[in-house]
């Protein structure tokens, strides 16, 4: 796929959460739903609970994930998984001081 391509590519997104996992996520086609996610992998997810629907385009800002890669992993697997962060990372981040903050 052309970039210039990639840059006009839009997809109508719905996020679900995890019902088991804080911070766990499933990005699908909405059109789609969740009909191409594998059942072991929902079995894992749990419950997914809708939050939210939107227009995902490659140049979208988002917080964990490039949005080029979630349309990307969509369009070939029908489904983007994203695991929370590890937890080392962000409790580590609780117990340092801004002076030993070391990026």
């Amino acid at each position: 796929m052309s970039d210039d391509r990639m840059k006009g590519d839009k997809l109508l997104c719905e996020i679900f959460k995890s019902s088991r996992k804080e911070e766990m996520y499933l990005y699908v086609d909405k059109r789609q739903g969740l009909k191409e996610v594998p059942e072991a992998l929902l079995e894992r997810f749990g419950k997914p609970v809708s939050t939210m629907t939107l227009i995902l385009t490659a140049d979208k800002p988002m917080a964990r994930a490039k949005a080029s890669d979630v349309i990307a992993a969509i369009r070939e697997k029908g489904y983007y998984f994203q695991m929370p962060p590890a937890k080392e990372e962000y409790l580590m981040d609780l117990y340092r001081t801004p002076t030993e903050a070391r990026y």
